[in-house]
């Protein structure tokens, strides 16, 4: 015991001989600590943020695409529409006992106006149960109804961007008529804030019924662009998905196989989404992991600048009975001090930095980070420092009296 705290006190006084050498070569080790931690964040960050995003696209749905068929030779056979009669059959429980809701979808982009004010917005045209498939809550006000489809009425619900565009801070939306185009909607209800997914801005929508939106947006026509099928729960979702194929198909007189629509669900895209974000996380970790490898080379070179500079220093040891082995651990310790001292400052850098929204993303401290950056800092100081303390170990006596 006597002997290994004699090593760790030569080892700290060795540290301290040059303090700003050591400084420069933590400094190394804490720049690789600190970038394994915040690039580790910054991938987290992301890739809750996309997860987020994906899932406030929609709860448990599938999106149905118009689309063309194919046959097995790849020539085109069939073009198809999804319409009222598709709507009504996905409807039916006996065929689809699986599936909540069916909405039909037609959009367009266009300038919403009031008061001089302008705001060029998507329009969903669609159904009541657009707002639930599509996780929309209202604010205030009430959602376009059955009733408002059916009677062709035309009345809107905004997103938060666009009422925040087109109405005064304070003034109350509700009951105002906004122009589209050159038709007017009346405001009956705010959308709570949904926010942006990355993929599109959520609050920047105005839902109307799909019929008063052909009626005076898109030009009456017989199909829609894709229908919003809600699932009744996340585990049953991949069997809605066939119910909603083999409904499709039998009423398209197809098979499953060359259904002449596609069919997306939202698990899937977020199961990819997930995936390709660990892959970028994984990137990150392995680009910071280089910032430690320079860390390391750093803390090699100086331990090897160290022992030849104390060469007579350890020929003196050694002479008065100092045991290899003991040399060997003095050595280690001092460059596993330097690498442990370097990666609590890199730690508390990268915690720190962590905090700071960085080029967008709003990094997430993984709970994993810190050990794995702290006990590969401490690795590094031990394997770095092995062949400087392995050299110093095995210098014989009379040799490194003799050096000048």
């Amino acid at each position: 015991m006597s002997a290994a705290f004699g090593s760790l006190v030569m080892a700290v006084r060795g540290i301290g001989s040059n303090w700003l050498r050591t400084l420069l070569t933590m400094l190394g080790v804490l720049i690789g600590v600190a970038s394994v931690i915040v690039l580790l964040a910054i991938g987290t960050g992301s890739s809750q943020a996309i997860e987020k995003s994906i899932q406030s696209l929609g709860s448990n749905t599938l999106t149905v695409f118009s689309g063309s068929s194919s046959s097995s030779s790849g020539t085109e056979i069939r073009n198809s529409t999804l319409n009222d009669a598709s709507v009504t059959a996905l409807s039916n429980s006996s065929n689809d006992p699986d599936v909540k809701s069916v909405s039909p979808v037609v959009s367009t982009s266009v300038s919403a106006t009031y008061d001089g004010s302008s705001y060029t917005t998507s329009v969903i045209g669609s159904t009541a149960s657009y707002l639930a498939a599509e996780n929309y809550t209202l604010s205030a006000g009430r959602s376009i109804s059955r009733a408002d489809v059916v009677g062709h009425a035309q009345v809107i619900d905004l997103g938060t961007s666009v009422a925040s565009a087109l109405f005064p801070t304070g003034s109350d939306p509700l009951g105002k008529q906004i122009q589209l185009g050159s038709s007017e909607f009346t405001v009956v209800g705010l959308l709570a804030s949904k926010g942006s997914s990355g993929l599109s801005n959520g609050d920047a929508v105005a839902i109307a019924p799909y019929t008063a939106v052909q009626d005076q947006l898109t030009g009456e026509s017989q199909s829609f662009s894709q229908l919003l099928v809600q699932g009744k729960s996340s585990s049953t979702l991949s069997l809605a998905e066939s119910e909603v194929e083999s409904t499709l198909a039998s009423l398209n007189d197809t098979t499953v196989a060359n259904l002449p629509f596609t069919v997306i669900d939202s698990a899937s895209l977020l199961s990819t989404a997930t995936s390709s974000s660990k892959t970028f996380t994984a990137l990150l970790g392995w680009v910071a992991a280089v910032s430690l490898l320079v860390g390391a080379i750093g803390v090699m070179n100086i331990m090897l600048v160290t022992v030849t500079e104390r060469t007579r220093e350890i020929g003196i040891r050694k002479a008065i009975g100092a045991r290899k082995g003991v040399v060997l651990i003095q050595f280690l310790i001092e460059s596993t001090v330097m690498s442990f001292l370097g990666g609590i400052c890199g730690a508390v850098a990268g915690i720190l930095v962590s905090h700071f929204r960085i080029d967008g993303v709003t990094p997430v401290l993984a709970s994993y980070s810190i050990p794995l950056a702290l006990g590969v800092a401490i690795f590094v100081g031990i394997v770095a420092g092995f062949y400087p303390a392995y050299r110093a170990a095995s210098l014989r006596p009379i040799d490194a009296l003799r050096y000048e």
